[in-house]
């Protein structure tokens, strides 16, 4: 119970980081009419540097396999974006897609964070 309430506080903590950074994009974006293109590098981009300091994080309170925890950061905190995804979507289009490499990217920087904490 202890280590899913650790989880759960590491997966809020990614997404205030992303809610953050998110707005400041739309800043961005509204004052510099960005193209959609570097909008999706900078989404992408922010879902990387979330993960990572989740991973990191959690890398820091655990004493064993840090990246195996910063890894399971990372898949969960995709899991809940592909939650949110869906129930606005209402469709699996792009799922196999974007979905995988956003997957791998979520996954792969969380076990970085852990890694290197």
């Amino acid at each position: 119970m202890e280590k899913s309430l650790s989880i759960l506080k590491k997966l809020l903590f990614a997404y205030i980081i992303t809610a953050a950074l998110l707005m400041i994009l739309s800043m961005f974006l509204y004052k510099m009419q960005l193209k959609e293109g570097t909008v999706r590098i900078g989404i992408i981009l922010i879902y990387a540097v979330s993960c990572f300091f989740a991973g990191f994080i959690t890398g820091k309170t655990e004493a064993k396999n840090k990246y195996l925890w910063g890894l399971l950061v990372g898949v969960l905190y995709f899991v809940v974006l592909l939650g949110i995804s869906l129930s606005v979507k209402h469709s699996f289009q792009d799922i196999f897609g974007r979905g995988i490499t956003t997957l791998f990217i979520c996954g792969g920087s969380g076990m970085l964070g852990g890694m290197l904490s």
